[in-house]
């Protein structure tokens, strides 16, 4: 079969018609677009799209290719009417769809795009910003076939750094953890316990999304009397921190919020949580709990006295509540601020260093849902290159996202993170002006934290096309690189253990 990739065109407001056979008139503007496919499995199999704005129809366009020089190929002529408007486009590859790009017609005379596959920064390969989400519900196809592949962990070149992770006595006690899931877990009827129990080893783990029409497992608190959704929320108050706990809570009151924005989304909502748990709350065997739903989940991995609370993703949209009964609630301000106040307590040559991109025209998180075994090089100014003041405010930066967990636990990761701080980066994307939205990234062997100002989804003006990255949208990611997110790789080691005795 003829390989084969496509073009997806979307047009910003006001609509003006495109047809990829017309042909060049005079003054009309040609783009050649050029596209490397990297990273594209089966680029043969292929579909075709094409969708003008506001319009829901689409139309098809195929590139040629590849050639020679390894590159899908084709013109497109524009009308004068193009001028000052700026194209919104994307390439599709099968049932897969490449980042959003955009071109603001500028110039007159033909125009070249080359573009790589995943990346802004075309054939030097640098930057890559958020992919295409993916959503793979329960027990479909689709989640069997990634679920089938094994787990890596988060790696910067893709195969995970050894012995990191060894299991030790930190001090710490689990003991009101598992005293506080026990009491949740026994205040269950037979049946709700059979809904929201799996093993140990159980890919449920792996099956967590922010998307609020993500089909869930477990127990959800809809679904739980007064006494239990108590208890639900003991087991918040004893393995998070005072902060912690309060930022989850928080979340899910502007969840309420958005709710009453957004009437029309009967998936919004305060209590519309799910809890699972993963093998049986012990003092000697592992064993842990997720909760899961939109802009909050939380995995929690316990082995004795030790505790791995990756993934955690929190969310927001919107960071404030100006009506309601929660009037005045504002979310994200600290970790917004600090990330903000660390990147000016740079100087310029450190800016500079820091800066992967110079503008911020779409989301940049790498690691939220489905995406366990994401490469990401290390990237921006090294913790080394910081004075021992910036050094300070970094780890403090750090610790406004590790303090979410408990206290005596927190304090044990900070230990783990400052052994590693010469081995640590700081990354920054933002557009020309210091109150644009931004991204930043903090990434070290054992720690990779997100904060991203993201594009709108539930509130935006649909008169008119969508914007990009707003600072009323933050979703925030902490994972553990290198194999342990959901403990996995104190789970190997401690299975390793006992098949050896």
């Amino acid at each position: 079969m003829k390989k084969a990739s496509y073009l997806l065109l979307f047009i910003s407001w006001p609509l003006f018609a495109i047809y990829a056979q017309q042909s060049p008139n005079k003054g009309a503007y040609t783009l050649s677009f050029k596209l490397h496919l990297t990273g594209v499995p089966s680029p043969d199999s292929v579909a075709l799209a094409w969708l003008l704005f506001p319009s829901p129809e689409t139309r098809p366009v195929k590139m040629n290719g590849p050639n020679s020089d390894g590159y899908y190929n084709m013109e497109i002529s524009f009308p004068d009417s193009a001028r000052g408007k700026t194209l919104l486009y994307r390439y599709r590859s099968g049932n897969q769809f490449d980042i959003r790009r955009n071109f603001k017609f500028d110039k007159n005379g033909p125009q070249s795009l080359v573009d790589r596959w995943g990346y802004l920064d075309g054939m030097a390969g640098k930057v890559k910003p958020a992919q295409p989400i993916v959503v793979f519900q329960a027990n479909t196809a689709p989640e069997t076939s990634e679920l089938a592949k094994p787990f890596v962990g988060i790696t910067n070149a893709g195969k995970p750094v050894e012995h990191l992770f060894p299991i030790k006595r930190t001090g710490a006690s689990t003991k009101p953890i598992k005293k506080a899931v026990t009491a949740f877990l026994d205040a269950l009827s037979p049946a709700q316990r059979s809904k929201c129990t799996f093993p140990i080893e159980s890919n449920e783990w792996r099956r967590w999304h922010n998307i609020e029409f993500y089909q869930r497992t477990g127990i959800g608190l809809e679904e739980l009397n007064a006494q239990q959704k108590e208890l639900a929320f003991g087991i918040l108050k004893e393995s998070l921190s005072t902060k912690g706990l309060e930022k989850s809570r928080s979340i899910m009151k502007m969840e309420a919020h958005l709710a009453t924005l957004r009437p029309d989304n009967k998936l919004l909502g305060g209590e519309k949580y799910w809890f699972t748990f993963m093998g049986t709350p012990s003092a000697k065997k592992p064993w842990g709990w997720q909760i899961d739903g939109h802009h909050l989940v939380i995995n929690y991995f316990v082995l004795e006295s030790q505790i791995v609370m990756t993934p955690t993703f929190m969310g927001s949209e919107p960071t404030y509540a100006e009506s309601g009964i929660n009037k005045g609630l504002r979310t994200f301000e600290a970790e917004e601020s600090r990330g903000l106040d660390f990147y000016q307590s740079l100087n310029a040559e450190q800016k500079a260093k820091a800066r992967l991109w110079d503008k911020k025209e779409m989301d940049f998180n790498r690691t939220e849902a489905f995406r366990d075994n994401e490469i990401i090089p290390f990237t921006g100014i090294s913790a080394q290159e910081l004075t021992a003041a910036q050094q300070e405010g970094l780890l403090g930066l750090i610790a406004e996202y590790v303090e979410d967990m408990r206290n005596e636990h927190a304090n044990i990761k900070m230990l783990e993170v400052l052994s590693h701080l010469e081995e640590t980066y700081f990354t920054w994307v933002q557009g020309e002006k210091m109150e644009d939205p931004f991204y930043y990234r903090i990434h070290s062997p054992v720690i990779l934290i997100e904060f991203d100002h993201q594009t709108p989804v539930a509130i935006w003006d649909r008169s008119k096309p969508r914007p990009g990255p707003v600072k009323t949208h933050i979703h925030t990611v902490v994972r553990t690189p290198n194999g342990n997110d959901y403990g996995k790789d104190l789970l190997r080691e401690h299975l390793e253990a006992r098949h050896r005795e």
